[in-house]
């Protein structure tokens, strides 16, 4: 789950590393899709390796800086927190981005508040 790959996304940023490769979820690709729409990341691939499915993500560096710097979990799997379109705020004064999971998929705060629609309030990046 997210909460699993958020840790070895940041862990790989701090050794500076180009890729990395995950177990493949549907969750999971569909949270690194909107990170790679919103260029957190470089990209995210679904890739086969011997009789594994994994996901190959391609981490996103500007200047030598990592471009995803951290993250805070706000829904975990003890405690799961919800927020309805109107609730949903800004990150960071607009430096940073909230990961929403809706009835109409995984999306981005900023799109949920577009399309008026609410759920569980996964993580917020920056």
């Amino acid at each position: 789950m997210y909460y699993d790959l958020l840790p070895r996304i940041k862990n790989a940023v701090q050794r500076k590393k180009e890729s990395i490769l995950v177990p493949f979820s549907k969750f999971d690709f569909a949270v690194l899709r909107v990170l790679v729409d919103t260029k957190y990341l470089e990209d995210a691939q679904k890739k086969s390796v011997g009789k594994r499915t994994m996901i190959e993500i391609k981490l996103r560096y500007a200047n030598g800086q990592p471009v995803l710097s951290d993250f805070k979990l706000i829904s975990k799997p003890s405690r799961r927190q919800y927020a309805g379109a109107d609730a949903l705020r800004s990150v960071k004064q607009g430096y940073g981005i909230s990961i929403i999971s809706t009835p109409s998929g995984v999306m981005s705060g900023a799109s949920a508040r577009k399309k008026n629609v609410g759920g569980e309030y996964l993580f917020q990046v920056w």
